[in-house]
């Protein structure tokens, strides 16, 4: 397993993140006890999970996991979903923020939680309610880090310059989604993240699924075909035919479709660690199998080729041409 530092926080992660979500729902405790220790067995340290996973479970099920031996591992959690009846049970409020964070901290069994994310943006509260609340949970030490997912480029560009202005704790990672068939982050999110030296753990590389290489088959049956946020997220992605043009790649280069998904994303030098995740033992092993894949500027350009480019941040970005994601 290889080690990158999480942005300049000094902490050491490893190149692979685990996402709880499916710990309490698709995995019951023995199946999510199984899959966890693969994933020590295979080096990774870091873990990541939300406050509304399985209504509370999936942290509970990884408090009683990291029990012993919580100092040797880098935890993360999450507030802003709903979470409840409770017209205040959203957002990102100080008084829902500080209610969540006790929460989490209850069913994760730790005095402290090392990122803790800001699951979505609100308009709601003045910024700097959300910032001055989560500067008081790290110096209160009930977090470590504060984060930020699913905030656009310019949202977190400004709770930075906030952040240094009032003498706040700032923000040290964001979670966006990111994949071979949802590449909007390179337009605006990843660059800003490199050049603010910010931890990058971007989740569902496979893209729900897509790029796992069952929907290439035909016929086949999972989150997209089941869950209709899902389905709806990745109906263009379906319509152009990636999944089957990635699944005939994988096939000509004899990896495994979730390996070299993984490792595509693994391989963007913004990214820290992509989160993979997995419901039984038989889907994380291919998904651990990236941690060994190195993956040169080459083949990430001939995959990233597999799908539309994806859009400039200015126009004038369109005349620069002949330039590759890597150095040359």
């Amino acid at each position: 397993m290889q080690y990158r530092l999480l942005g300049r926080t000094g902490v050491s992660v490893s190149a692979l993140c685990f996402g709880a979500m499916t710990f309490g729902r698709e995995a019951d405790a023995q199946t999510s006890a199984r899959l966890f220790a693969l994933c020590l067995d295979a080096g990774i340290n870091f873990f990541d999970c939300a406050d509304i996973y399985a209504d509370g479970r999936s942290e509970e099920i990884l408090g009683e996991l990291i029990r012993g031996r919580r100092e040797e591992l880098v935890i993360t959690s999450k507030v802003g979903m709903p979470s409840g009846p409770d017209r205040n049970a959203l957002g990102l409020s100080r008084r829902y923020i500080m209610r969540q964070v006790e929460t989490s901290l209850r069913r994760l069994g730790t005095d402290t939680i090392d990122v803790y994310f800001c699951h979505t943006y609100d308009d709601q509260p003045h910024p700097h309610e959300t910032l001055r609340a989560l500067d008081d949970l790290v110096r209160q030490g009930k977090i470590r880090y504060a984060g930020v997912s699913n905030w656009p480029a310019w949202r977190t560009a400004r709770a930075l310059g906030e952040c240094e202005r009032l003498g706040l704790a700032p923000i040290q990672v964001v979670q966006p989604m990111y994949s071979l068939v949802k590449r909007t982050a390179e337009v605006e999110i990843l660059p800003m993240a490199a050049a603010e030296g910010l931890g990058v753990i971007s989740y569902s590389p496979l893209g729900g699924g897509l790029l796992s290489g069952k929907y290439g088959l035909g016929g086949a049956e999972g989150r997209l075909t089941s869950n209709a946020m899902y389905a709806e997220r990745y109906a263009l992605a379906m319509a152009e035919g990636a999944a089957g043009r990635f699944a005939e790649y994988a096939r000509t280069k004899g990896v495994h479709p979730v390996t070299l998904a993984v490792a595509w994303v693994k391989a963007h030098p913004a990214i820290t660690a992509p989160i993979i995740g997995a419901r039984s033992v038989e889907q994380l092993e291919p998904a651990l199998a990236a941690a060994d894949y190195a993956m040169g500027s080459a083949e990430w350009e001939e995959i990233a080729a597999l799908t539309p480019p994806v859009p400039v941040a200015t126009d004038r970005d369109e005349e620069r041409t002949g330039k590759g994601m890597f150095p040359r």
